[in-house]
């Protein structure tokens, strides 16, 4: 057995869940900036997340679910978690984001396994709050070594993909370590690097 791990905002799919959710508020550019320095590892992940999500505050949750439901799959996404299926892998979802966004992706592309946060909600809005074991910046490293000890795969077969700064803690885990579409510190830590929004390319790796 193989392993393969994604991110899920702009990797697996095309955009940031959060970004999405801060548009509708019209807060998005206040938002979208502390991503992009989150991402670039000039922001500690924790404290960046829930910042973002105390902004959410008053936020209906049936749009919340709407959001999710529409989100754009990144160029090549069913293409590639086929062809990594077909290749013995098992293909799993790490997500800083959020399982509204993550679980019905995941099951549209057949991954099998995601993990994510949970968006707080009460009386059909959200609260500003979020909880979740992936809201620190070492999560996926921490994740990634408890599957792979359950799963019995070494580094040597598993393979990552990410865009940014929280990525890092699961390169520290794999032998195939592809930064996609990435912030430069994260290209850093791959053995390969791909510029162009096309999961496909990854199949050409393995």
């Amino acid at each position: 057995m193989k392993l393969a791990v994604f991110d899920f905002d702009s990797t697996l799919m095309d955009g940031e869940t959060i970004d999405f959710f801060a548009k509708e508020l019209g807060i998005e550019e206040r938002v979208v900036e502390i991503t992009t320095r989150a991402m670039a590892g000039e922001l500690d992940f924790y404290s960046s997340l829930v910042e973002r999500v105390s902004l959410l505050k008053g936020l209906p949750y049936s749009k919340v679910k709407d959001i999710c439901s529409q989100l754009p799959m990144m160029n090549g996404a069913k293409d590639v978690v086929d062809g990594l299926k077909d290749r013995g892998y098992k293909v799993v979802c790490f997500s800083g984001g959020f399982r509204d966004a993550t679980k019905p992706a995941c099951e549209k592309l057949g991954v099998d396994a995601d993990f994510a946060n949970f968006l707080h909600q009460e009386d059909g809005f959200l609260t500003g709050f979020a909880g979740g074991e992936m809201m620190y910046s070492d999560a996926k490293g921490d994740m990634i070594v408890r599957l792979q000890n359950l799963l019995g795969v070494d580094r040597a077969d598993t393979l990552v993909v990410g865009d940014g700064a929280n990525d890092l803690s699961m390169f520290a885990h794999a032998d195939i370590r592809v930064a996609f579409c990435a912030k430069p510190i994260l290209k850093e830590s791959a053995t390969d690097i791909i510029d162009i929004k096309d999961l496909r390319e990854i199949l050409k790796i393995v």
